[in-house]
């Protein structure tokens, strides 16, 4: 069962906040929580906070045969799954509606956007490739699920890193790290996506990176995918709130912004990491 909706001293509370540009936890309207990641001791092993919203993101690869029609290229997979351990919102083996929407959007974030080179997967043409899978644990919602997840997908496929193999006949040889360092994937670019909810009342500006009680009383949210390079990959409405073209380019210039700041933290977290694992960035 659902939780009950919240109050309606709770809704006036927050909607009149909102009204006069004041957020409850003291952020300004288009402010974002503060980031952070965790590496664990396995490479492409990444724990993402947004605030108290935190998803563990894990990459794994193995070999597989190709398929038929896509002979010369990798695959990539995203699995995820909310468990009631992140909110009460969800039950246990029923996806929810806000999960489907989720993993979606992952899907064409990450995967559908070209993110990693899927050629540069291929091992032997037409018998060898990588399959690189990446599943998503959410530990905890307390708003904005999607940017979060978002995030630690990202960064784990770039801290991640393949064993290195060698080809010789139709034999394919996987070298242990012990032998051969491994190689990181070949990524095309980094998306971030950056989410903005909208109310009810047409007079009260959006937000960005909405907290659980902002998000369960909006009245619809625009969700917009892009890289640090200004390449829209995603860009998603859903809910009712009707938004013109300079509203839309709006959310975009803001998002632009915060891709930036989001590709410098990011770089400079991986660099961080790998200088303590003394690993050689390629």
């Amino acid at each position: 069962m659902r939780p009950p909706s919240p109050s309606i001293p709770e809704k006036e509370f927050l909607f009149s906040s909102l009204k006069e540009s004041l957020r409850l936890d003291g952020r300004t309207m288009l402010e974002m929580r503060t980031p952070s990641l965790t590496f664990g001791s396995d490479l492409g092993w990444v724990e993402c906070a947004l605030g108290k919203t935190k998803v563990l993101a894990q990459v794994e690869a193995k070999m597989v045969k190709p398929q038929p029609e896509r002979p010369f290229e990798g695959t990539i997979s995203i699995h995820s799954e909310i468990s009631p351990m992140a909110s009460s919102d969800y039950e246990p083996g029923r996806p929810s509606e806000d999960e489907v929407t989720i993993t979606r959007m992952l899907d064409k974030v990450i995967r559908r956007s070209d993110a990693v080179d899927k050629e540069s997967l291929c091992i032997l043409a037409g018998q060898r490739v990588w399959h690189i899978r990446l599943t998503l644990h959410f530990l905890t919602d307390a708003g904005n699920l999607l940017d979060c997840a978002c995030l630690a997908g990202i960064v784990a496929l770039k801290h991640f890193r393949r064993p290195e193999v060698e080809v010789i006949g139709d034999d394919v040889i996987v070298h242990l790290p012990s032998e051969r360092a491994p190689m990181p994937l070949a990524i095309h670019h980094t998306p971030f996506c950056f989410t903005f909810a909208f109310f009810p009342d047409a007079s009260t500006p959006p937000v960005l990176d909405p907290s659980h009680l902002e998000q369960r009383l909006s009245a619809g949210v625009v969700s917009i995918s892009l890289n640090a390079q200004k390449e829209i990959c995603v860009l998603q409405k859903l809910g009712g709130v009707p938004l013109g073209a300079d509203d839309i380019l709006r959310l975009v210039d803001v998002s632009v912004t915060k891709a930036k700041e989001m590709h410098s933290f990011v770089e400079a977290s991986l660099m961080e990491d790998w200088n303590g694992r003394n690993i050689e960035v390629r």
